[in-house]
């Protein structure tokens, strides 16, 4: 097959000016499911590591804490710093960083060596996400959407697959069964390369904006600052409730219901398949109905579910998970390419606000989470965080982009 070498266009010029180019779309989703099953590892072990070296539930809240601070606070730095630089090279090398990590995990001997080698998973990440979603971006054409939610489902997926991990791999395998993961690392650095040939042809015939390049906006907004704090403060009660459900709904099943740890992991993994399914669509009807209205109806649609989640029996929790993870999960890319229309050009930095700062809070969300388990018991920790998704009603404040605003004028 012939490569596609015509310059992609600048975020902003017509639509017509740059194809979307699919292989390059679904090597970046194939990598960004590699990478997160690996991410997935970490609460993967969890449930392993709870009982192999006797953690309370704060402990397992820091291990996220060191895990996600790594990977997220250090997102916006890599973004900016590429936004400038674009730095292909840079994805086949944080790569090698997850391959270490996977390497540590399985040896590590004590729970200091489990928060490093978490740091050192998270630091690939925080290389991966800016600089991967920036090539979803060059790779989209005219759907910007659309190309996210190819890109994020990936994530989505390999997020997906970690009760499956615990249940097929380290609960008969333990704590060395990480050291399997190394093989989906050298995948992952193999299709980098070629991901980072193209990358470099962007580079060489102009594709990437140049500094100073005034991008158009779909969203006009007068104070720009307050509409991303306020994005980031709706992505932030979104991943603190994902967080919630992803790293203790097991532990509250387990407890409630008297299952074992092979016996719950289904019920995550409803969740966060359900999540994955709802990113795909998510892209293509945001391009249709506008963003906004999309971000809205993530989270107050989810929120009926997720009140009454934690008081319904195993049979209801089924669907509950079902329909709860495909709402949530909608606006998961659609957040991306909203915050980006806010800052047009600035694509790395508003990645890694979004996918990475946010998720980063998240992460002292979790230590938080933990320690009020101790303190409250799980049935009142999960009671709690069941109303987080009701500051979606946050999207309100937000300005509309034009697909929103003619929706809403048509209604």
């Amino acid at each position: 097959m012939q490569t596609v070498t015509k310059p992609l266009s600048a975020p902003g010029t017509a639509p017509s000016a740059a194809p979307t180019v699919y292989r390059i779309l679904l090597a970046i989703s194939l990598v960004h499911l590699l990478n997160d099953a690996m991410q997935a590892v970490v609460p993967a072990l969890y449930p392993i590591l709870e009982k192999s070296m006797a953690l309370n539930y704060t402990q397992v809240g820091l291990i996220s804490f060191f895990f996600n601070m790594t990977s997220s606070i250090m997102q916006p730095g890599v973004g900016f710093f590429t936004d400038k630089r674009p730095s292909p090279f840079l994805l086949p090398l944080g790569m090698l960083a997850s391959m270490a990590g996977m390497v540590g995990l399985a040896v590590a001997p004590s729970f200091g060596w489990v928060l490093f080698a978490a740091m050192f998973v998270g630091l690939g990440s925080a290389v991966f996400h800016p600089e991967g979603s920036r090539v979803a971006h060059m790779a989209a054409g005219a759907r910007k959407g659309f190309a996210q939610s190819i890109y994020q489902v990936g994530g989505n997926t390999g997020q997906s697959l970690a009760p499956l991990m615990t249940a097929l791999i380290f609960v008969p395998l333990g704590q060395p069964g990480a050291a399997w993961f190394t093989l989906l690392a050298g995948l992952a650095i193999f299709v980098l390369f070629n991901v980072s040939k193209w990358y470099r042809l962007q580079l060489a015939t102009g594709a990437v904006a140049k500094k100073g390049k005034k991008a158009v906006s779909e969203i006009q907004v007068k104070n720009v600052k307050f509409a991303i704090a306020l994005l980031v403060l709706i992505v932030f009660a979104r991943s603190w409730y994902s967080s919630a459900i992803s790293n203790f709904y097991q532990f509250f099943l387990m407890e409630k219901f008297h299952l074992e740890i092979a016996g719950v992991q289904k019920f995550v993994f409803l969740f966060m398949l359900a999540g994955a399914v709802g990113t795909f669509f998510g892209g293509p009807l945001a391009d249709r109905f506008g963003k906004w209205r999309v971000i809205l109806f993530s989270l107050v649609g989810a929120a009926p579910f997720a009140v009454v989640l934690p008081h319904v029996s195993l049979f209801w929790a089924y669907p509950l998970l079902l329909c709860m993870g495909a709402i949530l999960s909608s606006s998961f890319s659609v957040t991306v390419v909203y915050a980006q229309e806010l800052i047009p050009g600035a694509v790395g930095l508003v990645s890694g606000l979004i996918t990475g700062l946010a998720f980063g809070m998240g992460a002292i969300g979790a230590v938080a989470l933990g320690k009020f388990a101790d303190i409250y018991g799980l049935s009142t920790l999960m009671t709690v965080c069941s109303v987080l998704p009701l500051l979606g009603l946050l999207t309100f404040l937000l300005p509309k982009d034009e697909k929103s605003k003619k929706r809403t004028s048509l209604a």
